[in-house]
């Protein structure tokens, strides 16, 4: 058999598969929800096998379909990458690319970014989902994702920005009303902001104790789930926030945050990277986005912060 009188059906059988519904398979080619079904059903006929099963809530591959997506599904991405490689040379990278990020980060780390991007690359349609929660690039049908944090998933390819790391901080009013704490256990006496993440939970306070990193829970006065709010309340004086320094730095350089604590808290390993699902076959408009916004995060001075840079701004009991 060859492949080409049966390209649409394996096409429509690896988005599926992918996406995991037909709907969205149909979404992502551009067809309807019926054509796919019809498509992979011709399909499983010719080869004579059933490929996955499906009731009206979920798509399950059997053992023979998870084995033939394996193998062909590479293949697509290789045909797919040719056309774009083709049209790239000819016409520029071009097409859309769908990414994921924190909605923090792209408001003022991406969007500015946008205007160069736009100039450099105008035939790519860059669709942005601004998500605190962790999302399945694969499932989700994204290109690529921006994750900040303790990076887990060693199945995507991934870039690294940079790395960095949390801090105490607070305004100096809130200081001068509540006073510095000059040991972890002062914390229980001050008004704590915390940081409820939508998809790990909060934020866990990391303190060296005799050498060994751990882990203290102290009740909050106030809870967010958006960096942003957490941020704003630190700013207005409502407590002791821990944020990363990203956030952070230029309100330490205005002077509106001083960081409390500074060799006491021993923040967990972090780092900023933009994930994608292959290493290879990756289109020239996937590769040619992850390129530019790698490379200008990577100059942004708020992502190179390091321990000596935050020095000066660590507040003192007499503050």
């Amino acid at each position: 058999m060859t492949i080409t009188p049966h390209l649409s059906g394996i096409q429509s059988f690896v988005r599926a598969a992918e996406l995991g519904s037909f709907s969205a398979a149909a979404r992502h080619l551009g067809i309807s929800a019926a054509a796919v079904s019809k498509n992979i059903a011709r399909l499983e006929a010719k080869l004579g096998i059933r490929l996955m099963n499906r009731s009206t809530r979920s798509l399950n591959l059997t053992a023979e379909g998870a084995a033939f997506f394996d193998q062909v599904r590479g293949a697509l991405q290789a045909l797919d990458g040719a056309v774009d490689d083709l049209a790239t040379r000819r016409t520029g990278p071009s097409g859309r690319v769908r990414m994921s990020a924190g909605g923090s980060m792209v408001r003022h780390f991406l969007v500015p970014l946008l205007p160069a991007f736009r100039r450099l690359y105008p035939g790519i349609a860059l669709e942005i989902d601004s998500d605190d929660r962790f999302v399945d690039i694969v499932s989700g049908g994204y290109d690529c994702v921006l994750r900040g944090g303790v990076i887990k998933d060693n199945n995507l390819a991934a870039r690294q920005v940079c790395r960095f790391f949390s801090v105490l901080v607070a305004s100096p009013d809130y200081l001068a009303r509540k006073g510095v704490p000059t040991v972890p256990r002062e914390l229980v006496a001050h008004d704590l902001l915390a940081a409820r993440f939508l998809s790990s939970g909060e934020w866990i306070w990391l303190f060296d104790t005799d050498g060994d990193a751990q882990p203290h829970a102290y009740p909050a006065a106030f809870t967010f789930s958006d960096p942003d709010a957490l941020l704003a309340g630190a700013l207005a004086g409502l407590g002791i926030a821990q944020l990363g320094t990203q956030h952070v730095w230029p309100h330490l350089q205005a002077g509106g945050l001083k960081i409390v604590l500074f060799d006491a808290l021993r923040s967990p390993d972090m780092s900023l990277s933009l994930q994608y699902p292959h290493r290879a076959l990756i289109a020239p408009r996937v590769r040619h986005t992850i390129d530019f916004f790698v490379d200008q995060l990577r100059a942004d001075a708020r992502l190179t912060v390091s321990r000596a840079d935050l020095a000066p701004f660590v507040a003192s009991a007499g503050d």
